[in-house]
């Protein structure tokens, strides 16, 4: 594992002769875990070829704005926001210049104006063109705008001068890269801006929302636990989204490796039943919304030090229930929630699963994901969920888990208005 290990890195290939170093930057980034999805100007096809650079990323590459079978596949706003970063390499005079003043005249041009997420670009070009007061401004603008930088450095140039321009070298950019991504790189849109922004900005103002996150780590003795891979990161975008809309958001949080949401009330726990007591804590709540993957098991007695293995074979692991979070909270005759809302992660049968649990946990709203292995959801950034109620069923299309919260806190605060 590597501080890049599951990013998905959008890289905008500028036509510039230091096209030429994207190849061996496309297979550092690759070595070091991260997918590389490549969009090509014109002109770069004129330094390297799609073959060679779809050959190193392993996908396909995009050059065409006005393509009918992209366009169906993978729509240009959709390609500009399925990644965690986006990359310009070089990023030429042109398309800076582009960028700064929001021209999009070509594929590369429309995806940095139509991207969510953070712009980091290694500038390339003629020491002149990047001294030019026209480039420079546009350095300004574009920095203002919150663009990240890397390079340009000094060298030799392929028309034969000296200084200022040469593109930064593959390491350099997978340095930056991987600075830039341990920050938050997706941009909000401004406040009572957007159809989610529209339905949540202050819909849940005066409103008390309970979050669960993440997973729970049952001791089995003082060193070892059950647990399950839950990363706890749909479970914060949730708690944060509700915040965002006003709600005062109580997150009761497993053990994970996330900082705690901004104007969010966070209490951590370890166990199901340290869960369970803190969630009651929090109660009275409009909403409660059970995102925790919490441990079905635990040990009936945990042992006092360390298991040692034996000559006796492995220990006998003896275990009992532990309470069901999300059932206790939904069939309270007092002090029940408005809106109670599930979480079925399953691997099979997904749907089937998930309308036995919302009749048998009792709660309103059950949403339900497939966290095979080869969905990449259980500890990725994306997710692909269904709502299901007692009226229907309706699926999402794979979406940031950021922009998930979003729409799910919005729906929340239309079904809490309609209560």
């Amino acid at each position: 594992m590597t501080p890049l290990s599951g990013k998905r890195i959008l890289l905008v290939i500028g036509g510039g002769i230091a096209a030429y170093k994207t190849l061996d930057l496309i297979r550092r980034l690759r070595e070091r875990g991260a997918s590389v999805r490549a969009a090509m100007t014109k002109a770069a096809t004129e330094f390297v070829t799609p073959l060679s650079v779809a050959s190193l990323s392993g996908d396909k590459v995009y050059e065409a704005l006005f393509s009918l079978t992209d366009e169906a596949e993978m729509g240009h706003i959709e390609l500009s926001r399925d990644a965690d970063l986006v990359v310009i390499a070089p990023a030429t005079a042109d398309l800076l210049a582009k960028l700064a003043n929001g021209l999009a005249n070509d594929l590369a041009s429309t995806l940095l104006l139509a991207t969510d997420k953070k712009v980091l670009a290694a500038p390339a070009m003629n020491l002149r063109m990047w001294l030019h007061p026209a480039t420079q401004r546009n350095l300004t603008t574009l920095r203002n705008d919150g663009v990240l930088f890397v390079g340009p450095n000094d060298g030799d140039m392929a028309c034969g001068e000296y200084g200022p321009g040469r593109m930064a070298e593959p390491m350099e950019i997978v340095a930056a890269i991987a600075s830039a991504l341990e920050c938050r790189t997706a941009i909000p849109l401004p406040p009572g801006i957007g159809a989610w922004s529209a339905g949540t900005n202050g819909a849940l103002a005066g409103k008390r929302v309970v979050v669960t996150s993440g997973p729970t780590h049952e001791p089995i003795d003082p060193v070892r636990y059950i647990a399950n891979r839950s990363s706890g990161k749909q479970g914060h975008a949730i708690a944060r989204a509700a915040a965002e809309a006003g709600a005062d958001v109580a997150l009761i949080s497993g053990p994970v490796n996330l900082p705690d949401p901004a104007g969010v009330r966070t209490k951590h726990v370890e166990t199901a039943r340290d869960m369970l007591d803190a969630v009651d804590a929090a109660l009275p709540a409009d909403i409660f919304v059970a995102t925790a993957a919490v441990a079905d098991w635990r040990m009936a007695q945990t042992g006092a030090s360390k298991i040692k293995k034996s000559n006796g074979g492995a220990p006998r692991l003896n275990l009992v229930e532990n309470p069901d979070i999300l059932a206790t909270i939904a069939h309270r005759n007092h002090g029940r929630p408005k809106i109670v809302v599930g979480f079925a992660a399953e691997t099979n049968d997904v749907l089937a699963h998930a309308r036995k649990k919302l009749d048998a946990k009792g709660c309103d709203i059950m949403v339900a994901n497939d966290v095979s292995p080869s969905t990449g959801i259980m500890g990725g950034d994306t997710n692909t969920i269904h709502i299901v109620t007692r009226d229907g069923i309706d699926s999402w299309p794979t979406l940031d888990k950021d922009e998930v919260a979003r729409r799910l806190v919005a729906r929340l605060a239309r079904d809490l208005a309609a209560e």
